[in-house]
């Protein structure tokens, strides 16, 4: 049996003189890439070169869009209103995909970043809003998130087509939610440990939770954080046992069409 899956990445997060992750080494190594759009992360220099690395090595466009917070990288819970979310998401898409219009390319995907992406996945009105917005800018976008989120709840409203999204290096809770990063336990730090889990994620459609549970879940998409010190080597990693375990890596588009 050939398993496919898609494998992606946060990327296009350096701003100004500030360089983080190593995009031009990762992108040719994943499927799909969640480009920065100004808000937590990148500019518009970093939003073209990022762009044009994709397209040389044919990878998928995603927008990932997040709170107006440089300083706290997007990670820091804002009080926002519906109307406020939606202008955000709004604003974000319209500056990436300026960038990816002028290289002749289409967005796939969006998948909102850090505390949006976090709160939106609990909140329903905050996924509402994110959801109607994207569905509202192109609704062949594919709207990347956790099976088991208000957001994929949402996007299903919207008319979207979800992307199931698991994570390499997360704990997961009895019911399918992220551990917080605040939890002892919360981050996998153990390689090995983390590729068996995503193989098992992807062949057996199943996770170990936090507490020792096997509960199901579905994997479309493999989120892999590029701005991580071993990240370049960990996606090496991930591809080498995938290819062993006869597990393809393909885009969302190619994947879910």
């Amino acid at each position: 049996m050939v398993y496919q899956v898609d494998l992606n990445s946060d990327l296009g997060e350096s701003f100004g003189a500030y360089t983080i992750g190593s995009d031009s080494e990762v992108i040719p190594l994943i499927s799909s890439a969640n480009l920065a759009c100004g808000y937590h992360a990148g500019d518009p220099l970093v939003m073209a070169e990022t762009v044009k690395l994709a397209k040389i090595s044919k990878i998928a466009i995603g927008a990932h869009p997040g709170f107006p917070d440089l300083i706290g990288f997007g990670r820091r819970n804002l009080s926002v209103t519906a109307q406020e979310a939606s202008a955000y998401v709004t604003y974000q898409l319209g500056a990436l995909d300026a960038f990816v219009k002028a290289e002749l390319l289409h967005l796939q995907h969006v998948k909102p970043h850090g505390a949006l992406y976090n709160m939106a996945c609990q909140d329903s009105q905050l996924a509402k809003a994110i959801a109607d917005a994207t569905a509202r800018y192109d609704d062949n976008l594919f709207l990347l998130c956790p099976g088991a989120s208000e957001l994929a709840l949402a996007a299903k409203k919207a008319g979207l087509r979800v992307a199931k999204e698991v994570f390499a290096d997360r704990a997961y809770e009895n019911d399918g939610s992220l551990v917080n990063r605040r939890k002892s336990g919360a981050m996998i730090t153990d390689e090995k440990i983390a590729i068996q889990r995503l193989i098992q994620m992807v062949k057996e459609k199943t996770v170990e939770t936090i507490d020792g549970k096997v509960i199901p879940i579905e994997a479309d998409s493999i989120c892999v954080h590029g701005d991580g010190e071993k990240a370049l080597q960990f996606v090496k990693n991930i591809r080498h046992s995938f290819n062993d375990e006869g597990i393809e890596i393909i885009a969302l588009n190619e994947l879910l069409k």
